[in-house]
């Protein structure tokens, strides 16, 4: 199948009288052959390439005709395996097996993933413009950084072609500093240079550590012009041996930081929906659930400008995969030439963001070495296949962006290991899958102590308000054929309604088992998320599976394909506060009584991992403090029974380093009650953190047995609304113990300030809604429900 895109533009002979007319064309998806009047202009053969076309001679005054031919690349990779001299494995579109997405450079879940449908979109994704010069135009400008006491000396390199040389004015202006000089251009390619020194630099900061502050960038090159926004900071990814293995954590401007955050994947199925618009929503809802950074998967795309602009402005910095993902790939002469020329373009159109981290080579591709019947036969042949690529993209990071770290791969154990970095948790980063794939408890997430971990998560259907845009009152059951539709992972339904079983009792209600699926997915990554937390300065970054989806489906997302938070998203909100109190159970290695406090020695079994076991008899009050300066903790942590009873109240006090934690209490389990007692109690921690004069609260909760074992109250939550400048306040009430408290408001889009929370007796709490759109309070009420987990299995 091919497509057609036929346009008619009208060209003035004023732009004609220029002495070039380039022709520009960004990430075009991803086999075109465009003509102009008839005429061949340019083949493209990559989605992730800019091409500049030289069009003058094939262009005329008045009205001219651009027809863009897209052949197909499913058939495309179809074609290219037959002709490679050995098979290169990788994933197959649903129902083709031999249609290889893996041989084509676009975006690999176009062609179907566990969270994603079958979509092979084609078009023209990004940019395209006829760019018109005598003197020169400006094709990348992009700068280097030297941060000294008080000041910061940057050079800006600018990137020109000129159509036949001479003399220019190169102005280069960055905040209120300027440099103008005359320079001679060659025809053709130029680079130019400029050194500007800002005294007493603003710095940019990751959200919770300080401001975004970035200069605006001017550059002009004589009637071509560049402007952006330059953040200044010192970054470093910190991976060096150690005691345990090889660390890995972000540095910036001096501080070690904690990466907390989600896997990016594309916005949405359909390209023309990469807008401004849902780029903030999704990205500010990434910053205001506490984040700081966002893993850009390398099984989707380069994203957009707008993309990476919001990221700098909102402080979310960038582990940014290049695009390779769970497959092996060619690495002939023409496929790692096209990969080079990709890299050349994306590296220096994307270098001055500050939000990018680092640059990792691939998404599981040292992995996927194992996975397939070829490669696990000829192991060497595909590990030097794999190294022989590998090398083309850390040789274009060194070219082109040598101040920023190249990791290998995701994960990796170091940046010349080959080796099983899934169960690995001493070195570098960790894809941490097996409370997922294995069906293993909740608890699992505690037996391992990863440095890194940048990618774990759990699946959860859409909400009720989701699943009525896809699905029609008569197919409301997991099992029915749009719902299955709508669940790519082939075991996906089984091991939620299982994992179900183990936690909860089963729900009443379709509504009540969608409600409960988004419950267990908040305490499966909560689990792992606070339990490695309090392990830092071991373990240094956790970026769960996954930030958003691609359409309506049951997945790994903590926002729905609306943009609607789930439980997991307030949830995270909570469990990457800067400052946060928190309760998991002690760790000890099966030979000692070792607390699993910071700085303890590991034992270490043979392979030379960490030995550590759950120890079921003592719990742990911990204080985690990311703020940059000191935090004095005054933590409250309450006993209370199911019927609303106070049983004991604890408190505790002490200072919590800057970007560090600090062991509050270790406390025998039997202090709360016996075995059976505990399975009706709970924990309700409060914090009071004042960090340089600022307070900050957080409040949290442990439960020492599975809801299911638990006799909960049937609750009565009342909420009382009101509304004041476009945002509604609702109080919440309880006579009870409420768990897992859901307000929603049915249809409405929009946010609450908190939810999914535990509601106490005679402590009253107030949310604020912040609409997305105009709506009334009288709207707002008749759309607001309100559910606890008590009510899915009782009935008031």
């Amino acid at each position: 199948m091919v497509w057609v895109i036929e346009r008619s533009v009208e060209i003035p002979a004023s732009l004609l009288a220029k002495r070039s007319v380039c022709l520009r064309l960004e990430h075009v998806d991803t086999l075109c052959e465009l003509s102009i009047n008839g005429q061949p202009a340019v083949t493209t053969n990559n989605r992730f390439r800019r091409y500049d076309v030289e069009v003058k001679p094939l262009l005329r005054p008045g009205l001219n005709t651009f027809r863009a031919l897209f052949k197909s690349a499913a058939l495309a990779g179809r074609e290219r395996a037959k002709l490679l001299p050995y098979p290169i494995p990788g994933p197959s579109m649903p129902g083709t097996p031999d249609y290889k997405v893996n041989l084509v450079r676009k975006p690999a879940c176009n062609g179907g993933w566990d969270w994603g449908l079958s979509l092979m979109v084609a078009g023209f994704a990004g940019k395209t413009e006829l760019i018109a010069t005598d003197v020169a135009r400006i094709d990348y400008v992009y700068s280097d950084q030297r941060h000294e006491d008080g000041k910061c000396a940057v050079t800006v390199t600018v990137d020109a072609t000129s159509p036949g040389g001479g003399p220019a004015e190169l102005s280069v202006q960055l905040g209120e500093t300027t440099s103008s000089e005359s320079v001679t251009l060659q025809p053709g390619a130029n680079r130019l240079t400029r050194t500007l020194v800002i005294q007493n630099p603003k710095l940019w900061w990751p959200n919770g550590l300080g401001r975004q502050d970035r200069y605006d960038l001017s550059v002009q090159l004589g009637e071509a012009s560049f402007h952006s926004k330059l953040g200044l900071r010192r970054l470093e990814v910190i991976h060096e041996k150690d005691a345990v293995g090889i660390s890995m954590k972000v540095r910036v401007n001096g501080a070690d930081v904690f990466a907390k955050g989600a896997d990016w994947i594309p916005c949405d199925a359909m390209t023309a929906r990469h807008t401004q618009g849902r780029y903030r929503d999704l990205l500010t809802s990434a910053r205001d659930a506490n984040m700081n950074m966002l893993r850009v998967w390398g099984g989707g795309q380069f994203e957009n400008d707008a993309f990476y602009d919001l990221c700098d402005e909102l402080g979310l910095m960038l582990w940014h995969d290049f695009m390779f993902a769970c497959s092996l790939y060619p690495a002939d002469a023409a496929f790692t030439g096209e990969v080079d020329a990709e890299l050349s373009h994306q590296l220096r159109r994307l270098r001055d963001h500050a939000s990018i981290a680092l640059w990792c080579g691939d998404n599981e591709c040292i992995g996927a070495l194992g996975w397939f019947p070829e490669s696990r036969k000829n192991r060497d042949l595909y590990l030097v296949n794999y190294d022989r690529l590998s090398r083309v993209l850390s040789n274009a990071v060194k070219t082109w962006d040598s101040g920023r770290t190249f990791w290998p791969s995701s994960p990796a154990s170091g940046l010349d290991n080959f080796g099983d970095a899934w169960h690995d948790d001493h070195s570098g980063d960790m894809h941490y899958w097996t409370v997922w794939h294995e069906n293993k408890d909740f608890d699992a997430y505690y037996l391992v102590r990863p440095r890194f971990c940048s990618e774990f998560g759990f699946q959860s259907f859409s909400s009720m308000d989701v699943v009525k845009t896809f699905c029609p009152p008569g197919q409301w059951n997991p099992t029915s054929p749009i719902m299955e539709h709508h669940q790519k992972n082939a075991s996906g339904n089984a091991k939620i309604l299982e994992t179900m079983t183990r936690y909860f009792r089963f729900p009443g209600s379709f509504e009540d088992l969608l409600y409960l699926s988004q419950v267990q997915q908040a305490m499966a990554i909560k689990t792992g998320v606070e339990g490695w937390r309090r392990l830092q300065p071991h373990c240094m970054g956790t970026i769960f599976w996954q930030l958003n989806d691609v359409w309506p489906v049951a997945s790994w997302s903590s926002l729905e394909y609306t943009g609607k938070w789930k439980h997991l998203q307030y949830h995270a909100k909570r469990f990457f506060a800067p400052t946060a109190i928190l309760a998991a159970p002690a760790l000890e290695a099966p030979d000692s009584k070792a607390s699993s406090e910071p700085g303890n020695a590991l034992k270490l079994d043979a392979g030379g991992r960490p030995e550590y076991v759950v120890n079921k008899h003592q719990l742990e009050i911990w204080a985690v403090n990311d703020r940059g300066s000191a935090a004095h903790s005054e933590a409250v942590v309450e006993l209370w029974n199911f019927e609303g009873r106070l049983l004991e109240t604890l408190r505790y006090s002490g200072e919590v380093p800057a970007h560090g934690t600090k062991l509050m209490a270790s406390l025998p389990l039997e202090r709360f009650g016996s075995d059976t007692e505990r399975r009706d109690r709970f924990l309700s921690l409060e914090q009071q953190a004042t960090v340089a004069g600022v307070i900050e609260h957080h409040h949290n909760e442990w439960f020492f047995a599975p809801p299911k074992q638990s006799e909960l109250a049937l609750a009565r939550v009342t909420g009382t609304s009101a509304e004041k400048g476009g945002t509604i306040t609702l109080t919440l009430s309880t006579d009870k113990p409420a768990l897992y408290v859901w307000a929603n408001a049915d249809g409405i889009p929009g946010e609450f300030s908190d939810n999914s929370l535990l509601l106490l007796p005679g402590r009253p709490q107030s949310l604020t809604f912040t609409p997305k759109g105009r709506i009334t309070l009288a709207a707002f009420k008749a759309a607001l429900h309100i559910k606890h987990l008590a009510q899915t299995f009782q009935k008031q």
